[in-house]
């Protein structure tokens, strides 16, 4: 980044662009995040991802590009496609699937332990998705299941949500955004 660049972001003149990926297992409730966080004339009928979908959302004077990978088993390895060229990871987890906690866990362990994260301060944002739901656990009961705790060497966030509702999505994205500037800042 030049000293053009770094000037005009530090006095906002340049409005930045990033690019997040969005991961999860299936029917996690990705599309259903992304979707809220759009505009209301961007909104749609949310439809279960096949392959991946680009969605685009604005947060504060950050325009954000998210890749919504499809968390169908045959779809997960492409996932890793995209980690080099990501600013940011969104990491969706169903808190009412208590069967596929375990699942969600290797995931997480082959994205932490792949090479093209495992160099990156790439912060990671979970969102504890379906909230709503009778038999969730909470947002401390997953982070306790899948030792996020043992991630150190980038920064990481959980967040109860409702997609639905658009519940914890705010708190969750404006984490998500102070990361990515610090990062870019520290450039």
């Amino acid at each position: 980044m030049g000293l053009l660049d770094k000037l005009s972001s530090l006095f906002r003149l340049k409005k930045r662009e990033v690019k997040v990926l969005v991961v999860g297992l299936n029917n996690s409730g990705k599309s259903t995040v992304l979707n809220h966080l759009k505009s209301d004339d961007d909104k749609i009928t949310v439809e279960p991802t096949v392959g991946l979908n680009v969605e685009k959302f604005k947060h504060n004077n950050v325009g954000f590009t998210a890749l919504d990978m499809s968390g169908q088993v045959r779809y997960r390895e492409v996932w890793e496609h995209y980690y080099s060229d990501c600013e940011g990871i969104i990491f969706v987890i169903d808190s009412s699937d208590r069967l596929r906690l375990a699942v969600v866990q290797e995931e997480l362990e082959l994205l932490l332990q792949h090479p093209d994260t495992v160099g990156k301060r790439l912060p990671i944002l979970f969102f504890a998705n379906k909230m709503d739901a009778r038999d969730a656990l909470s947002s401390v009961k997953i982070a306790s299941a899948l030792n996020l705790h043992r991630i150190i060497n980038k920064p990481w966030h959980i967040c109860a949500s409702n997609a639905v509702k658009g519940e914890g999505l705010d708190e969750g994205i404006e984490w998500l955004t102070q990361q990515i500037c610090e990062n870019i800042r520290k450039e």
